[in-house]
């Protein structure tokens, strides 16, 4: 039996990888929603939520900010980022949302 595999140290899991073991059972209800869209294309120049949501949740099409809600790992850094408190977060309701498995 080879023991030099059980002495290496372990592989660093990615964000990629641990993002993949993540489930979501998606409410139609969103949990977060961007209050006025006109905030984000006059007035907000920095637009942070598109650099900071680790899963890419926000993004910038013809000059407008898009939020697709259904992949959010509920972190709230988008709410955290918009200094303009132009983002309506909350948890999603009970039995709804991001569910983590060990790995």
């Amino acid at each position: 039996m080879d023991f030099g595999e059980f002495l290496k140290p372990p592989k660093k899991s990615t964000l990629e990888d641990k993002l993949f073991l993540v489930k979501f059972k998606v409410d139609k209800e969103p949990h977060l929603k961007i209050i006025d869209s006109n905030v984000c294309t006059t007035v907000c120049k920095e637009q942070g939520c598109l650099y900071v949501c680790p899963v890419q949740n926000y993004t910038l099409q013809d000059e407008k900010v898009n939020l697709s809600w259904e992949g959010c790992v509920e972190c709230g850094s988008c709410r955290v980022t918009c200094k303009f408190d132009n983002i309506d977060w909350k948890y999603p309701r009970g039995g709804f949302g991001v569910l983590f498995r060990l790995g």
